[in-house]
């Protein structure tokens, strides 16, 4: 699987360039953006943050949506953000059909995307300031 990865200041935008995601394409989409996990997100370099556009997809099957889920939840674990933007109505349908939609992070657009990843930056600093981790 293809994607095209544009590296910005305080995250990396994943535009994939499929019109069908699957489960096989999430596990390669999870091993892609595993070191993204362990990024500094404070690096210009490679930051730890992940926007994922979903523009050219139409259709993703169940096992795919949950996995995107499964993905998104690493991310957060492990303080990084992970917002989906650009769903097509389909692959919108079957996320609410799974019932995963209201769990997922995701916005119309881009920009709406890398506004929730610096609201989120932010949210962190925050906490970081107000409960140091020693």
């Amino acid at each position: 699987m293809e994607v095209k990865i544009d590296t910005k200041e305080r995250f990396q935008v994943v535009s994939l360039t499929t019109d069908c995601f699957s489960a096989t394409m999430a596990a390669e989409l999870s091993q892609k953006l595993s070191p993204y996990l362990l990024a500094d997100v404070k690096s210009s370099d490679s930051p730890g943050n992940i926007v994922l556009n979903m523009t050219t997809v139409s259709a993703i099957d169940p096992e795919g949506a949950r996995a995107l889920l499964l993905l998104q939840q690493q991310f957060y674990e492990h303080n990084r953000s992970f917002v989906v933007c650009s769903m097509q109505p389909l692959v919108e349908e079957t996320f609410d059909k799974e019932e995963l939609l209201e769990l997922l992070n995701c916005t119309p657009t881009e920009s709406e995307a890398w506004d929730i990843v610096q609201m989120e930056e932010i949210e962190r600093e925050l906490l970081d300031n107000e409960f140091p981790q020693d």
